[in-house]
């Protein structure tokens, strides 16, 4: 008798109930006719080692890791990529023969959306990160590996943006400074927010100096309406206000791959998530 239930899989976060993962996934499922489901688990931080455990004891094959474990999550790994041992985080579970392996596919989704989807030339180009948390990490790596002629990362504080490009300083020319300090930089090309403060509904003292008619403004986070930062962009003339839409599909089809070993087609889910977000 063939046991013809699906494979398991699921998005642990918290909160959790606002991710578009579960309809991602499902999408690509039925484009590559893979027999499988996905679940939202919401997880608070002291919970996550025991479900972590009991999902993989149950027979699930993999995870997505979504805020606030995606640091926390490195320890209860048996091993990791490169990519995720140098962002120091893990967005992507894989369980096999009672090990757990872990990865992070932000930055190959990030860098898909923005050389692929939205054509961008990042060589020689100046970069500007806002924020220095862990989804800043994720990104700063590939993003070097574009070979851009500067990124400077802006944080309130400028300990912890200096701790972090101190990190990076062997893969390319990183920099660190406070939001107030923007000012004094040349023109950026593209601007990244990294930062969380539009999920509460917030602008942190972005430098509106380091936005001119060329620049780019890409949003890591993502809504139905127009988030925060997007709307501060279009206000102060930036060529191009775009939120984290491309990056969502496009790291979810690389945990896709790494799971099920195929990789779907990014476009049509992208397209049927925008539309719906508009």
């Amino acid at each position: 008798m063939t046991d013809n239930s699906p494979d398991r899989y699921g998005v642990m976060g918290y909160p959790v109930s606002h991710s578009r993962s579960p309809v991602i996934h499902r999408l690509f499922a039925l484009q590559t006719k893979q027999n499988l489901q996905y679940e939202l688990l919401q997880v608070a931080p002291e919970q996550l080692e025991t479900a972590v455990q009991q999902f993989g004891r149950t027979g699930g094959r993999g995870l997505n890791i979504t805020v606030p474990h995606k640091s926390e999550v490195v320890r209860l790994v048996s091993d990791m990529s490169d990519r995720a041992r140098s962002a120091g985080a893990v967005n992507t579970l894989i369980f096999e023969d009672g090990e757990i392996f872990g990865d992070n596919t932000d930055g190959v989704g990030l860098m898909s959306d923005l050389q692929i989807n939205l054509g961008l030339e990042l060589k020689d180009s100046r970069i500007l990160i806002l924020g220095a948390g862990g989804a800043t990490r994720g990104i700063v790596a590939p993003l070097l590996a574009a070979e851009p002629r500067e990124l400077v990362i802006a944080n309130r504080t400028l300990s912890k943006a200096s701790a972090l490009a101190d990190h990076f300083s062997s893969e390319g020319p990183v920099g660190a400074c406070r939001f107030g300090d923007v000012r004094s930089m040349p023109v950026y090309d593209l601007i990244i927010n990294a930062t969380s403060a539009g999920l509460k509904g917030e602008i942190p003292p972005y430098p509106e100096e380091a936005i001119q008619p060329p620049t780019v403004c890409y949003d890591l986070s993502y809504g139905l309406t127009a988030t925060p930062f997007s709307r501060w962009a279009r206000k102060h003339g930036a060529a191009q206000s775009v939120m984290g839409w491309g990056m969502l599909v496009e790291q979810a089809a690389e945990s896709f791959k790494l799971w099920r070993g195929v990789r779907p087609d990014t476009e049509p889910v992208l397209r049927q998530l925008t539309i719906s977000a508009t």
